[in-house]
């Protein structure tokens, strides 16, 4: 089984920036769609940026433009750089696998059923 270890949370103003990290275990990185979800509380959780085999990537609309997704193949890590936060940007953000897609990744959390532990970004006004 895939596991993902998250880090670089933490607490910000609005209109600061974030770098998530995640590290995914097992020589299967650079094979499948990873990406990172977000759950807010009392909110569902949603994908916000994804990334596949040949790093093309997908982006919810909601952080368009403000956050990139990158990878490096050679340190099996997952990036999230995160620009201009909001504090609608609020929210528990996790890494997440899904071992079925390749080259097109899906937008929908339920295609993600591997996740990690999660790490916390709060934005204040």
């Amino acid at each position: 089984a895939v596991q993902l270890v998250e880090s670089g949370g933490g607490s910000v103003e609005s209109g600061g920036s974030l770098t998530l990290s995640c590290v995914v275990s097992g020589d299967t990185f650079d094979k499948f769609c990873i990406g990172w979800l977000r759950q807010a509380p009392g909110k569902e959780r949603e994908v916000v940026a994804a990334i596949a085999k040949d790093d093309s990537t997908k982006y919810t609309d909601a952080i368009q433009g403000r956050f990139t997704i990158s990878k490096d193949n050679a340190k099996n890590t997952l990036y999230l750089q995160m620009d201009k936060l909001k504090p609608e940007d609020t929210a528990m953000y996790y890494c997440a696998a899904d071992l079925r897609r390749t080259w097109i990744c899906s937008l929908r959390s339920a295609d993600f059923p591997y996740w990690g532990q999660g790490t916390q970004v709060t934005v204040s006004s």
